[in-house]
Parts: structure tokens; C-alpha cells; sequence
């Protein structure tokens, strides 16, 4: 059988980070590819997430915010600067409408800044392998679709494009103030975790108590997922070879942590602990550009970069962590979702380099 994986992970992912200079337009790239997916943070103060996609455009009429129930384009950014436009290198911000002060979320001068970025298919496409029909932005080949959909108030099944099974799903309400729940392989289809709270899982039938498939996923009737003729958006993650890894693992309380191994050298992984009400939190490559790593953010909250505590090692093949903290390596079970760097073997079975 042949070996195969995805040996230029940077294709398909890139974590770009940039200091503010205060401009009115201001193009920011080096995200190598035409992003379909952003989501930005500035990290050296109190300020909300902006997520914004393809398939619903850009602008500030389509912000959505992960520490927010809000509606999209309800939280207010629109004074704070936005983004405008994806470009084939990255994205252009502008000025917000309040005056001097309004560049604080995309582009405050001297302010840092951190935006992730994923490839998806483009511009979208109809889908019609579920009981509706979606649109859908779709990267088969990086296991990533982002799924615009209108609920029906009763059980659907929802096409999401990526020819293989989700095992992280992400859903949010555009039109109603309402949790992002979200569905993981770790959890099962039984239970959600919301991307905006700090919350165990918990008991629900979102997903109609059925597991994805390599076609659709499964809604229940369920107002945060599948309220009737709100539209909803939704992000899809299935896990590929050298590229992503979507599972769980147990810490052990030591600052001697537990090896996750994912068979590549990571760029980027949201972790939750899934016993307990302790935060996602964000790593990335690119904010601990060397080891340890120890800039950490968090989805369900606007704080700032948190340095407090020497969280890891990203490694050839995997992570160690460094700490006891409950967050991500007490005696607990945690849920996570990992993107490469690069392969620990590529194709032509040449290992990569460790930091």
C-alpha cells in the first residue's frame, strides 16, 4: 500500500501573526494561500475573537465571535476596525466609523496581533446529499468544509462535502443569540461541548444521536443548531494523514507531562478538558515560535496572551507537555483538535526536523 500524506502542510494551514501600524487600509499577508477561513485575536489586550469565512463573506456585517452568543455582526466590532476582503496572500483590514481609537481589533498601532487561517474550497457550492440542501466551501484533500445551512425545526441531515467522517464540528446560529455547540469524536453523538463556555459535556440530541457520516451530518431539533429558518453556520473537520489529528488523551497531573503523539510536528491545537469547567485553549507555532510554549488563548474569552504557565513542547511527531496544570495535563481527559507544520515522515520517507 502505498504511503501518503500531505508533505506542505502550510498549503492548507497558516498561523500568521503582525503588529498593528494604525493605517485606515492595510493589507496583511504572508498567509501563503487565499485564506477561506480567519480567525483573529489581538493578543496584548482585552478584545473578542472575529471569525469570518467565505462562504458568508467579509465585512463587519459578518463577525462572529466565539466568546459572544451574539448574532453575526451584532458584537459591536463594527467601531473597532474590521476585515475587509480576502486576498490570494491573506486579508485587508479597515478602519472602524467611531474615529482615532477604531482600529483596535485588526490593526491598533503597535498593538500584536494573531489570526489562523485555513484553506477550504473557495467560493461555495450547492450540496445536496442530506435531507437539505447546504451550501458548501469544501478541501477534501485537508479535511476541511465550512457549511452554510437554513434550519427546519425538525431532524435533518446536513451535507458537509469532505468525502470522509467529521470528527469536529463546529456550529453556530447567525441569526439568534445562541452557544456554539459542538460536536467531537471524544464526546460522542450524545453530547455537546460549547466552544463559548467552559462547561463539561453535556447531555443533548443536536446531533440526533448519530455520528457523521462521509456525506452528512446529523441535526436534532435543537434550537443552537436547527431553529426553523435561521441560517447557521457550520465548520467541519475530518482528520488526514500527516496533516490534522482529531482525538482525546488523559494527562498526569506531573510536570513530567504525557506525550500526545500525532505523527507530524505541530502548528497549531485547541484543547479542552472534557471532566471539568476549565477553558479551550489555543497553541500555535507562531506566537512560541521555539520551545516551551507558552502563549496560550482562550475561544470562550476576549483576555489576553496568557505566558503564565510553561505549557508544552511541539516535537517532531507530537507534544509534550510541561506542566501539571488541570487545564491541559491534570487527571483528566481532554478533547483536542491538531494541525501540522510538517509530516514526521513525508512521502518519500524524509523525516522533518525537530524545533
Amino acid at each position: 500500500m502505498a504511503y501518503t500524506t500531505i508533505d506542505d502542510p502550510g498549503l492548507y494551514f497558516n498561523t500568521l501573526t503582525w503588529t498593528g501600524n494604525d493605517a485606515d487600509s492595510r493589507d496583511i499577508t504572508g498567509v501563503g494561500f487565499q485564506p477561506d477561513w480567519v480567525w483573529g485575536k489581538r493578543r496584548d489586550d482585552a478584545a473578542g475573537h472575529n471569525l469570518l469565512d467565505v462562504v458568508r463573506g467579509a465585512g463587519q456585517d459578518s463577525e462572529l465571535s466565539t466568546n459572544s452568543t451574539g448574532v453575526e455582526g451584532s458584537n459591536g466590532q463594527d467601531r473597532f476596525g474590521f476585515l475587509s476582503a480576502f486576498l490570494s496572500d491573506g486579508f485587508r483590514v479597515e478602519d472602524g466609523s467611531e474615529g482615532s481609537g477604531d482600529k483596535a481589533y485588526w490593526n491598533q498601532n503597535n498593538a500584536t496581533y494573531v489570526a489562523w487561517n485555513w484553506k477550504a474550497g473557495g467560493s461555495a457550492s450547492s450540496n445536496s446529499d442530506g435531507s437539505i440542501t447546504s451550501s458548501v466551501s469544501a478541501n477534501q484533500t485537508a479535511g476541511f468544509s465550512i457549511v452554510s445551512y437554513t434550519g427546519t425545526g425538525s431532524a435533518l441531515t446536513c451535507g458537509h462535502g469532505l468525502g470522509a467522517v467529521p470528527e469536529w464540528i463546529i456550529v453556530k446560529d447567525r441569526d439568534a443569540a445562541a452557544n456554539w455547540n459542538t460536536y467531537h469524536i471524544a464526546n460522542g453523538n450524545g453530547n455537546t461541548s460549547q466552544l463559548n463556555l467552559g462547561n463539561a459535556p453535556s447531555s443533548t440530541s443536536s446531533w440526533n444521536s448519530t455520528t457523521p457520516t462521509s456525506s452528512v451530518f446529523s441535526l436534532g431539533a435543537v434550537s443552537a443548531v436547527n431553529t426553523s429558518s435561521n441560517d447557521y453556520i457550520a465548520y467541519c473537520f475530518a482528520e488526514k494523514q500527516g496533516y490534522s489529528k482529531i482525538g482525546q488523551y488523559t494527562g498526569n497531573n506531573s510536570s513530567d507531562g504525557v506525550f500526545l503523539y500525532l505523527g507530524f510536528k505541530p502548528a497549531f491545537i485547541i484543547l479542552k478538558d472534557i471532566t471539568s469547567t476549565d477553558p479551550w485553549i489555543i497553541l500555535d507555532n507562531k506566537r512560541s515560535s521555539f520551545n516551551v510554549v507558552n502563549h496560550r488563548l482562550f475561544p470562550q474569552n476576549s483576555n489576553a496572551d496568557n505566558t503564565s504557565d510553561n505549557v508544552c513542547d511541539f516535537v517532531a511527531n507530537g507534544i509534550k507537555f510541561r506542566s501539571s496544570n488541570d487545564g491541559q495535563n491534570g487527571s483528566r481527559n481532554y478533547l483536542y483538535y491538531a494541525v501540522a507544520e510538517s509530516p514526521f515522515v513525508n512521502s518519500n520517507k524524509v523525516p522533518n526536523n525537530a524545533r
